[in-house]
Order: C-alpha cells, then structure tokens, then sequence
C-alpha cells in the first residue's frame, strides 16, 4: 500500500507483483512458466500511468479505444489452458496494451500478435521496444482472418469475444493444436472455449462465463 498521492515505486511494483502471483497460485494456477512470466512481466507498464498503482489489482482496466486489459487471473488462466511449451508458435487475436503478448513471450514462445486499433498496434509496438521485448512478429488488421502467412500455429489466444469461431483461426491452427478463445451470441458475455486439434478431429471443451470486448472483423461482430 502507497501513501495517497504518491506513485509507486520500483520496489512497491515488485511486491505487488509478488502478492498478484500469491493470489493466482492460491486461485490454481499452477504452471510454472506461467507464474514465472507473471512474476517477471511488469504489469503496470502496460497500463496507463494514472491507473498504475492499480495494475496488480483483480480486474480488468480500460486501455483506450474501448478497449481493456484483463484481470490478471484471466491471462494467466488462459495462458495456463494452452498448455504450451517453450519454442512453440503462438497466434494472439488482440495484442491491445501488449501485456499478454509480453507474458507469452516471457514464456518463451514465438509470437505473433495481431491488433485492428492502429493506435494501440503502435503504442505496444513502441513500448517493447522501450522495455527491451524483441522476438514479437506484429500485424495490424483484422484478427478475425488470423496470420496465413505465418500459419499454422501451435497455439492460438483470442482476447476479445465473437458470435461463432472465426473458420480462418481453427484451419490456422496447427494438428494437433489449441485454441483459447470466448465465444458468445450476446456482446461482452461469452462462454471460454478450449478447441483442440488432432488427428484431423476438433473438439471444444466449456470452461465458464467471461466478458471481453468485442472481436470485430469479417468473422466476428
């Protein structure tokens, strides 16, 4: 806790990234890589400055553009239900601020990340490179249409909710693979869905209600 009126210094960010990774371990989060990247990752960077000193805290904060970073309970879940191992390719659907890209990366994985808002597409851009975060592949456009050109994926996270699967991700995504991405017929409340790939067979497993912004593009909203 800081003094009313004064920002947070290096070290209380630290500690309260400690707590952040306390509480999702408490909240089952158990991959390693995981709670590692979290611990590492500076969350409050990747929020504006006058909401930094709540950037730990358990819920989502406004971005700009309409747009928000999620809890942190939710990047880690579902950071954690790609199962994904160092190496392998990833594809983000809404690099928005750019803290669930860092956290991928951080995990050791080959990103590639994809942004429709122009502005915030060049302000993560920006700030990795301020914040010494290289190996990040970066498109602006649709998401909803995914990354041919850099297809298949082993792994692909959705942050922002649609009405149906877009068919581009799931013929992306790589056999045998997995996608995280919530689905909804009503904007902001969606289902969690985790698709998996193999053998020429997908099946989809429900994980729970969650509200994310709207996944705009030709097969979203």
């Amino acid at each position: 806790m800081t003094v009313s009126g004064q920002h947070p210094t290096f070290a209380d960010f630290r500690r309260q990234r400690a707590r952040m990774v306390r509480r999702l371990e408490a909240q089952g989060i158990a991959d390693e890589s995981v709670l590692a990247a979290m611990r590492s990752v500076r969350r409050h960077c990747f929020v504006p400055e006058a909401l930094q000193d709540r950037a730990y805290e358990e819920h989502p904060l406004p971005i700009g553009f309409g747009q928000t970073i999620s809890q942190p309970y939710i990047v880690a879940y579902m950071s954690q239900l790609l199962e994904a191992k160092a190496g392998m390719t990833v594809l983000e659907i809404g690099t928005g601020s750019g803290y669930q890209t860092a956290v991928l990366r951080e995990m050791g994985l080959d990103v590639c990340t994809v942004e429709r808002v122009r502005e915030l597409h060049f302000a993560a851009r920006d700030l990795f490179a301020a914040l010494g975060i290289s190996g990040i592949r970066m498109r602006l456009g649709d998401g909803t249409l995914g990354w041919k050109e850099q297809s298949p994926f082993n792994r692909i996270i959705v942050t922002a909710g649609g009405p149906n699967l877009p068919l581009p991700l799931l013929e992306q995504l790589a056999d045998p693979g997995i996608m995280v991405i919530p689905v909804g017929q009503t904007r902001r409340e969606q289902k969690l869905l985790r698709i998996a790939k193999r053998e020429g067979r997908v099946t989809a497993r429900t994980l729970g209600n969650v509200a994310f912004v709207d996944l705009v593009g030709d097969h979203g909203w």
